[in-house]
């Protein structure tokens, strides 16, 4: 790229980098001690504050770069990300929304441990909790290598690595002094520059083709390199049984993961009741259903107008394909139009990786301070019954209680601390994987979300016989086969594309584990429950689910 190119598109991350840490100075000097202030920005946010930064950490760098390359490589099989990611709401809003916001209080770990033992559960979602974030976390962190190597003309390896880095420790700066509040507002500021942006690009690709979205498909087909089949599935999950099942896994995946995403979970945490919650989803889902759509657009529009061979050559995960994409609408390289609008895609890129990762932390360092610091240093104790936080007739008529958990002293400090470590973990893991695709990557993180902390969440919501045992069974029977048929996969090792390309030690042919890890996650919950003489607490089913359904004794 040209050295135009690469000085406005710094110049204009760096204005947004200056907006956000602005923003967040401002909210650090709020008070920020305590676990409610950092963990859930004090539950004041409105439906619509919640439901666009719902909507910004869900549209993550795996939505704006992977999933129009995918399309631009693959035509109508890339298309699956998209429908799927759109389906996951229903779930989302149908199965968990309301009733997540009535159960817990902070985490997942919260809902789960209302009728469980708590040390058990809350390591064991805790656990599970932090790896799902780390995989996410890395997606981003390769979208951001992907971005600065087209920026930089893709030479230097050693400024794709500081820009890994330099993200991270972005994210930590956001968590450790703006706590949710803070986050907040920089994914509700990034999902207005990301939705203006994509609707300028999407508006100018069928300018392009006179809006004729036929001509544009067309034009896509002969571009691609593999004519009509481009616009028929099977060009990249149809080679066989396994590439068959492999879309089967991926599309389990994307329907049932969304639901288990710590950082998208703890959003319904930030509004003063469970309408709010509901209302926010709605918000959310018309943001991200547009949004989606236009992505089908963008995703064409790269593979008409770029081509899909030099997406393919700029990146051989099609992460640069809507940058390409927009500095040829713009006028092509060398042109004004062509280097103002590049340069603004990459900094709404950027800005996109930067908000995502600081909500991804938040949740993942709330996971370890309030889930597993606080699980660990303090011995188990019985729950006490108190007082409600609502003081409603109703609570008092069914006996119910606010979440009595005491806060640990220095639970917010250790969050801090936690948010450093996962940023580091994240950051080498992004440097090794940074040559995969991002949505693809993403992919893999929803598979272990939808094995791990799903089958728990549903099971604790709707089951009155489900039992600490198997809660705990639930996730590490999800989560364990999950991670390790990844690790075995053709991900890691044993393809060109691999991690490891230059050994094989793969034994599980799937790339995405889904179709194996999920129902695992379901059938060991369902084991650990009804295979071992431990009886279901049904006073604390009762509870629950009165408080789940009617938000009696609510925090």
């Amino acid at each position: 790229m040209s050295g135009d190119h690469q000085s406005l598109a710094l110049l204009l991350f760096s204005v947004f980098v200056a907006v956000t840490l602005g923003i967040t100075t401002w909210v650090s000097r709020h008070r920020q001690g305590s676990a409610e202030e950092f963990y859930t920005g004090g539950r004041l946010f409105s439906p619509m504050e919640n439901g666009f930064a719902i909507a910004g950490d869900y549209m993550s760098a795996a939505s704006f770069l992977g999933i129009s390359g995918l399309i631009a490589l693959f035509g109508y099989d890339g298309m699956l990300y998209s429908v799927g990611f759109l389906v996951a709401w229903l779930v989302v809003l149908l199965l968990v929304a309301e009733l997540v916001r009535n159960c817990g209080r902070f985490t997942m770990a919260d809902v789960v441990a209302t009728r469980m033992r708590e040390r058990p559960v809350r390591i064991a979602a805790g656990t599970s909790s932090v790896a799902v974030s780390i995989l996410y976390l890395v997606a981003q962190m390769v979208g951001a290598g992907s971005l600065v190597a087209l920026l930089l003309g893709g030479t230097s390896e050693a400024a794709r690595a500081w820009t890994v880095i330099g993200v991270g420790a972005l994210m930590v700066v956001y968590v450790t002094l703006g706590g949710m509040r803070a986050t907040t507002w920089i994914q509700i500021v990034k999902a207005v520059l990301l939705m203006a942006g994509t609707v300028a690009l999407t508006v100018l690709v069928l300018v392009r083709f006179h809006g004729d979205f036929n001509a544009l498909l067309n034009t896509a087909a002969e571009r691609s390199g593999h004519g009509k089949e481009f616009l028929s599935p099977g060009l990249a999950y149809g080679g066989g049984w396994t590439a068959r099942f492999d879309f089967i896994s991926l599309g389990l995946a994307l329907v049932l993961g969304t639901a288990g995403l710590p950082h998208i979970l703890s959003r319904f945490y930030t509004v003063p009741t469970a309408r709010a919650a509901r209302r926010s989803v709605v918000w959310s889902i018309g943001l991200i259903g547009s949004f989606y759509l236009m992505t089908i657009v963008l995703g064409f529009g790269a593979a008409a107008v770029v081509g899909t061979a030099e997406v393919r050559a700029s990146s051989a995960a099609g992460n640069t394909a809507l940058p390409l994409l927009a500095l040829d609408l713009g006028g092509g390289a060398g042109s004004t139009g062509g280097t103002v609008l590049f340069a603004v895609v990459a900094a709404i890129a950027f800005a996109t990786i930067l908000a995502v990762v600081a909500g991804i932390t938040l949740a993942s360092s709330a996971s370890v301070a309030h889930d597993l610091y606080a699980s660990l240093k303090k011995p188990e104790k019985p729950k006490k019954t108190e007082k409600p936080r609502t003081g409603s007739s109703a609570d008092a008529r069914f006996g119910l209680r606010a979440d009595s958990r005491a806060e640990p002293r220095g639970e917010v400090a250790v969050a801090r601390i936690a948010a450093a470590g996962i940023g580091a973990v994240a950051i080498a893991l992004g440097l090794l994987a940074r040559d995969l695709n991002v949505a693809f990557l993403v992919g893999l993180a929803f598979a272990v979300a939808a094995s791990a902390n799903l089958p728990v969440l549903l099971y604790s919501l709707f089951w009155r016989n489900f039992t600490t045992r198997g809660a705990v069974w639930s996730v590490y029977g999800g989560l364990v086969p999950a991670v390790l048929l990844v690790a075995f996969s053709p991900v890691v090792s044993g393809s060109p594309e691999a991690i490891f390309p230059g050994v094989d030690f793969h034994v599980f042919p799937l790339q995405n584990p889904g179709l194996v890890s999920i129902p695992l996650g379901f059938l060991a919950g369902w084991i650990g429950t009804v295979l071992f003489r431990e009886h279901a607490d049904e006073a604390k089913h009762a509870e629950s689910e009165v408080r789940s359904l009617t938000g009696a004794g609510a925090v």
